[in-house]
């Protein structure tokens, strides 16, 4: 097995039969079409499971990792001056949960997400069960027009969270997806509610740093400011340099800072 496998968490086959005979016992099916996702994935192995459910199973290793993501996070935080927000959990049925509640809030408060069915634990792998959308694209591979349109939603979403003491946590194109009835939200992380004002910042410093390359400095903040006051744009600023650093992100932070210092002024 070779190391990033390992690092991963990747499960053999053996121990993803188990998952998918449980799924068969939960919704009584005598088969089951599973089409595993090439995803760049390392908090869980996902899938499609009959075109109607989307399943990700997590493992101990998975949990292990999205620790020491955790960590590298909240070093982060520290290193813009606040204190570490980010929460971990401490199996991977908890974590299968949590997303299972997060996806849940969202909806609860009118945003647009998958359709949240059960978390459960089988032979110690947290398994997250969500209605599977088709044809969809995720905002990175979507015309640079279409993002254009929908930037102004994003963040007016966003703001709904925030307004709802809601945090995404986890901000990212890929984690945006496009419908025709517009855009739907994944991948929710664990924010502590003490650290909630300084996530809201984060969260406006991803989106900015999201839309950034697909848009232009320019649009990015100008569609910011639809939805957000200089002032939390401003707080925002002080974790571009902390979200720069992240391999999953890859945007120009001195330009969306002199754009936002532009209308600052």
């Amino acid at each position: 097995m070779d190391l990033r496998r390992l690092v991963r968490g990747r499960l053999g086959w053996p121990r993803l039969e188990t998952v998918a005979r449980e799924l068969a016992r939960r919704y009584d099916r005598d088969t089951l079409h599973i089409r595993f996702l090439e995803a760049d994935n390392w908090l869980s192995t996902p899938m499609v499971v009959d075109d109607e459910w989307f399943v990700k199973v997590i493992s101990k290793q998975n949990s292990l990792v999205h620790a020491v993501f955790t960590t590298g996070r909240n070093l982060g935080a520290f290193s813009s001056g606040t204190e570490g927000f980010f929460g971990h959990f401490g199996t991977p049925l908890e974590m299968a949960e949590h997303e299972l509640e997060a996806t849940k809030r969202l909806r609860n408060i009118g945003l647009q997400a998958p359709a949240p069915v059960e978390a459960f634990e089988v032979d110690g792998l947290g398994v997250l069960v969500l209605e599977y959308l088709p044809n969809f694209h995720t905002l990175d591979t979507a015309p640079r027009e279409e993002v254009e349109r929908l930037a102004p939603e994003l963040f007016a979403a966003l703001a709904e969270m925030h307004d709802n003491h809601l945090a995404h946590g986890d901000l990212r194109a890929e984690n945006v997806l496009v419908r025709e009835d517009g855009i739907y939200f994944i991948d929710a992380t664990n924010v502590n509610d003490e650290g909630m004002r300084d996530a809201r910042a984060y969260d406006l410093a991803c989106g900015l740093a999201a839309l950034e390359p697909l848009v232009g400095p320019k649009k990015a903040v100008a569609a910011a400011l639809d939805s957000y006051g200089m002032d939390a744009l401003l707080d925002a600023v002080d974790f571009l340099d902390f979200v720069n650093i992240r391999p999953d992100h890859d945007f120009d932070a001195a330009a969306l800072k002199g754009e936002i210092e532009k209308h600052a002024a």
